[in-house]
């Protein structure tokens, strides 16, 4: 099964360098690495045109005109311009556990999406990873914050990943799915502006299309580079386009993904 990996980024080069270099690491290579840029500056850009002419990846990069927060957007430009049918998504800010490609594609599954967790790394431990260009955090490493998130372990990752349709703790840093059930659902909502919700939504619709939600837990590893929080500004307005999906029971969106695709 072709795999897109999915990078969101903004004007973060350094920490993308250092995701990139997990990503040639892995034991199961993605067939294409599309970056996600929500407008970042010349040095993301240098970053990935040198990668793309060094490294055996796949690289394409998919940029729009920095207008503010416009993650949705950046998102469904990039899925669009994919050629597989499964597709990973991540931040810009996420190493990645060397099986991290494989453990999702082998808990794929059809009528299911994927929801990962994340392990947070602490401000003195993204500072040397970014310093010695570390991508191998073990479990006892110092400066992990949330340490059981770190624990990888084929045996309790069958005993604990489950299926459950709720919508607490949705994060589009670590989420699988087949690109038709997003097509299916017009992906994300370009209606959401600045940070926060936009993930939520997109799995209410995708819910209410029926397609369900697998946990995964202990496998398809990630670790957050620390950062400073983004602004909440935005936040009530899009409360009220999530609420409003909620309530409509909505499967669809108008201003979508299908803008882009042929």
């Amino acid at each position: 099964m072709l795999v897109s990996l999915i990078i969101t980024t903004y004007n973060r080069p350094d920490a993308l360098l250092l995701v990139l270099l997990s990503i040639e690491r892995q034991t199961v290579l993605p067939d294409e690495v599309i970056i996600a840029d929500d407008g970042s500056g010349i040095s993301t850009k240098k970053i990935i045109s040198n990668y793309q002419k060094t490294s055996s990846l796949n690289i394409i990069h998919s940029w729009q005109v920095d207008r503010g927060f416009r993650v949705s957007e950046s998102r469904n430009k990039a899925i669009a311009k994919s050629n597989s049918e499964y597709i990973i998504l991540i931040d810009g800010d996420m190493i990645l556990h060397h099986k991290f490609i494989q453990d999702h594609l082998n808990n794929s599954e059809f009528g299911f999406f994927n929801q990962g967790t994340r392990v947070l790394l602490n401000q003195n431990l993204t500072r040397e990873a970014l310093k010695r260009m570390r991508t191998h955090f073990p479990f006892r490493s110092k400066g992990i914050t949330n340490r059981k998130n770190a624990i990888y372990s084929y045996f309790l990752s069958k005993l604990f990943s489950k299926k459950n349709n709720y919508l607490r703790g949705i994060k589009t840093c670590n989420m699988a799915f087949f690109k038709q059930d997003c097509v299916n659902i017009n992906g994300f909502n370009n209606d959401f502006v600045g940070w926060g919700r936009e993930d939520t939504e997109f799995v209410v619709r995708l819910l209410n299309n029926g397609i369900g939600r697998k946990n995964l837990r202990f496998n398809a590893i990630q670790f957050h580079l620390w950062h400073i929080e983004s602004t909440r500004e935005s936040l009530s307005n899009n409360d009220l386009i999530l609420q409003s999906s909620i309530m409509d029971n909505s499967s669809w969106c108008e201003n979508g993904i299908d803008r882009y695709v042929n």
